[in-house]
């Protein structure tokens, strides 16, 4: 069977550190599946924060996701500090995609590697928008 295989972006454009909680972890006592794209979901709001953006309002356009990948690679139980790098790449006219790096500092061990496609939309008129000129400069 085909694995996914994702490649890992030169540029990291953020970093942030989080404490597993109980709540991210599953009846098997380590860290859920679900709550992996949870922690990218966290790692993303604060990325756009960072840079003055919300889900809502990026540069006047509001972000969708379209897809997303995740590739597992060690086990996180509760307490553990995560640090997750957030990298912009594969800008296009309509949108981008973020790679989130997860490692975790308690076990020394990488985490997973996620990735995000993101498309910018126009929640008012609904429909999706071009990506403006400056956010693509800003991480080109």
């Amino acid at each position: 069977m085909a694995r996914i295989k994702l490649e890992v972006p030169e540029n990291i454009h953020f970093k942030t550190k989080i404490t597993l909680r109980v709540s991210d972890m599953n009846y098997g006592g380590h860290l859920g599946n679900d709550a992996v794209l949870s922690l990218a979901h966290e790692a993303r709001v604060q990325f756009l924060k960072q840079f003055g953006y919300s889900e809502m309002d990026v540069e006047g356009a509001g972000l969708i996701q379209s897809d997303t990948a995740i590739l597992y690679k060690s086990e996180g139980f509760y307490g553990d500090q995560i640090e997750i790098s957030v990298s912009v790449f594969d800008i296009h006219r309509l949108g981008f995609d973020l790679f989130y790096q997860m490692h975790n500092l308690t076990t020394g061990k990488a985490l997973a590697q996620v990735k995000t496609g993101l498309i910018t939309y126009d929640y008012k008129n609904a429909k999706v928008m071009s990506l403006s000129e400056t956010f693509k400069k800003r991480f080109v």
